[in-house]
């Protein structure tokens, strides 16, 4: 018998709950463990949550659960920094293995936990942290702790992808994208930190550290949103071969003087033939580069009750093994690697120009991207009079080069607006 405790039982704890209630025989009969909520800490007693827990299984202090010396695992299901923090700490030194779906922790204070949990030599496990239902974390820890990864890219928020998805097959807007999303229930009231790319940034900061190893904490992370993506937009990326999707890139720089990372979430233009292009709604994908296994890719539900319960289930199993057996996982040692500006990164671009039709626009422009060393792949031009305008689709050029451009154009009296400037992601033309 392995007494669980849960720290929370709102949309994630109660699914949990129901879980382990529906799957106890069989993973009894594949492990040889049962299973048994023992105490769940709540907010509310009298609160309707949708399954039957006895009345003395509830507490609201979630210490109760934490100090009960018949718990055997932790799961951390309540959300935040504090009191997240500081019950995890008190429940891996009272020797009990911790399993917590918990990024904005493991964001910004993972580091602390990891140490925290190889002293006292218990699990500390969060593989929904990242991707909800999606394995990930396991295998970035586990099966590919030999490979030298050099870059993964996610679309890690079902929120925003949903909304683009909106956008590039039904031509809503982004407001009107928004707004369905709320009322399906995919994005939150105040959506600022989805739309805005941070709930991806605190999965970057996370799937960063333990593909490379480095403390890589959410504020290391270029938070860039979609507010400003347009239909417009969206059908010039048709048009060029491309869709559009924000995406979570972390990426290892292995110079002379040491490895460098980079980290970062903003919307890219994304080939139409690559494999995250076809992932749709609020669906999630994880894709991975290496050196020896080459790409792979994760996909699945990252979202939703019932796919983050089965990941945290699937976590309180290891981590009730493991104690059955005296052990525990170790995870990544974590350097103090430098951390990468988005100035030095390297990518094409999109820019969407609107310009004064008469003759010599053109070389105008040329001139500015050529002074500062951005090599022009492709243009379109479509539109007269009042309606002209230019995309332009650059060869890889530095962040900070395309930034200056972007400034002189503006300065330019044949420029009558920068409208849109998009990173190209996965179509590595030099």
């Amino acid at each position: 018998m392995v007494k669980v405790g849960v720290l929370g039982c709102g949309n994630v704890g109660g699914a949990l709950v129901r879980l382990i209630e529906r799957r106890r025989d069989d993973i009894e009969a594949r492990t040889g463990l049962r299973l048994e909520v023992a105490k769940v800490a709540v907010r509310s007693l009298t609160r309707e949550r949708g399954i039957t827990l006895a009345a003395d299984l509830l507490t609201r202090d979630p210490r109760d659960v934490v100090d009960d010396p018949a718990i055997d695992v932790v799961v951390e299901v309540i959300g935040g920094i504090e009191p997240a923090r500081e019950l995890i700490l008190a429940a891996m030194k009272a020797s009990k293995p911790v399993v917590t779906a918990n990024k904005e922790l493991l964001a910004n204070h993972g580091a602390e936990l990891f140490e925290a949990s190889a002293a006292c030599s218990v699990d500390l496990l969060f593989e929904a942290a990242v991707a909800g239902g999606i394995p990930i974390v396991r295998p970035m820890r586990e099966s590919l702790a030999g490979e030298d990864v050099r870059r993964i890219m996610g679309i890690v928020n079902g929120t925003t992808n949903f909304i683009l998805t909106r956008m590039t097959e039904q031509g809503t807007s982004y407001a009107a994208a928004l707004a369905e999303a709320q009322q399906l229930g995919y994005a939150e009231r105040d959506p600022t930190a989805d739309v805005e790319g941070y709930d991806a940034g605190a999965k970057a900061a996370i799937l960063a550290s333990i593909a490379f190893g480095a403390r890589v904490v959410a504020g290391d992370v270029y938070h860039e949103g979609i507010a400003g993506i347009t239909p417009t937009d969206i059908e010039f990326a048709r048009r060029l071969g491309y869709v559009i999707k924000l995406l979570a890139v972390a990426e290892r720089f292995n110079e002379a003087a040491g490895p460098e990372v980079a980290v970062r979430v903003h919307p890219a233009m994304v080939p139409l033939t690559h494999p995250l292009a076809g992932v749709r709604d609020s669906f999630n994908a994880v894709f991975v580069e290496g050196d020896a296994v080459g790409d792979l890719m994760f996909y699945g539900r990252g979202a939703g009750g019932d796919p983050t319960a089965s990941a945290v289930l699937g976590d309180v199993v290891d981590a009730a093994r493991n104690l059955r057996k005296g052990t525990h996982g170790d995870l990544v040692t974590l350097a103090k690697l430098p951390i990468r500006p988005i100035d030095e990164l390297a990518s094409s671009y999109y820019v969407n120009l609107d310009v004064v039709d008469r003759p010599g626009v053109l070389r105008a422009i040329a001139e500015v991207f050529e002074r500062h060393g951005v090599s022009i792949r492709s243009l379109e031009q479509e539109g007269i009079g009042d309606d002209a305008r230019m995309i332009f689709i650059t060869h890889r050029a530095i962040e900070a080069d395309v930034q200056r451009t972007l400034t002189d154009l503006r300065g330019l009296d044949v420029i009558l607006q920068v409208n849109s400037v998009l990173r190209v992601v996965g179509d590595e033309s030099p």
